[in-house]
């Protein structure tokens, strides 16, 4: 594999959860958040605020950015020159939700490669409009992602990934083999146990529908972690369908304004 000080800061990425008390300087700041405005678009449909220490940011980060799905401001741009939206709110999300994804992950690696640390806030979507009220947000505009930054205060590994082979794949998507599944799986678990990085944040996750309860810490990792995850929460979507509607975006049977 080739490397270079750009490849080198995606590769040697992890989520910090441990910050110094000290502030970045807003040179460093605006740094950041002007790569993350350089990152690819559809339509620049991604805009950041930020929140410098305070009360309520995860980890006691001194910096805390909300990824906004800026609807608002787009279609301010289009009124000037007389138009009106008439795209599906559907579509506008979408493509929405990857303008702002390449901008956050812009804004990671940008913080990386100057020293700080970072780590993603998922949940922002489900707690939108509480975020709006917190800061003032228009219609339109949808908080999608959250993102503490500061100095590190802890220095701990990478974590694993699947191996290439079970990610990558050449002309056509495989049909994995048991091996190959139990192979990816191995280097899941096996890498989280070597950093007992599950007993150290106390983050098994409780067992719904009295199913009993049958790992510990030993054994417990990445694989079952992500099964109790994604088997057990959210089964209905209308706590999020409930918070689009709320920030203005009509998913079930309306369209654009």
């Amino acid at each position: 594999m080739q490397t270079n000080p750009v490849v080198d800061a995606m590769l040697s990425h992890r989520s910090v959860r441990k910050y110094t008390d000290e502030m970045p300087p807003d040179d460093t700041i605006e740094t950041v958040v002007r790569a993350g405005q350089q990152a690819p678009f559809a339509a620049q449909l991604g805009s950041v605020l930020l929140q410098r220490g305070g009360k309520g940011i995860p980890f006691g980060a001194p910096l805390l950015f909300t990824i906004l799905v800026d609807v608002h401001r787009l279609e301010l741009v289009m009124a000037r020159r007389g138009w009106t939206m008439k795209m599906n709110d559907l579509s506008l999300l979408v493509f929405g939700i990857q303008d702002a994804c390449y901008m956050a992950e812009n804004m990671v690696v940008a913080g990386r490669s100057l020293g700080l640390g970072s780590c993603f806030i998922g949940g922002a979507p489900y707690r939108a409009q509480a975020i709006a009220k917190k800061y003032g947000l228009p219609e339109r505009v949808f908080p999608l992602v959250q993102l503490t930054m500061g100095h590190p205060d802890e220095d701990v590994p990478p974590r694993p990934r699947y191996p290439l082979p079970f990610a990558f794949y050449a002309d056509r998507y495989p049909e994995f083999t048991d091996d190959e599944i139990t192979e990816a799986m191995a280097v899941m678990d096996e890498g989280y146990l070597a950093q007992d990085y599950y007993r150290t944040g106390n983050y098994m996750i409780d067992l719904e529908g009295g199913r009993e309860e049958t790992y510990t810490f030993d054994t417990y990792s990445w694989t079952e972690h992500m099964g109790r995850k994604w088997g057990q929460w959210f089964p209905s979507p209308e706590k999020l369908l409930e918070e689009f509607e709320k920030r203005g975006f009509r998913l079930t049977g309306g369209g654009g304004d």
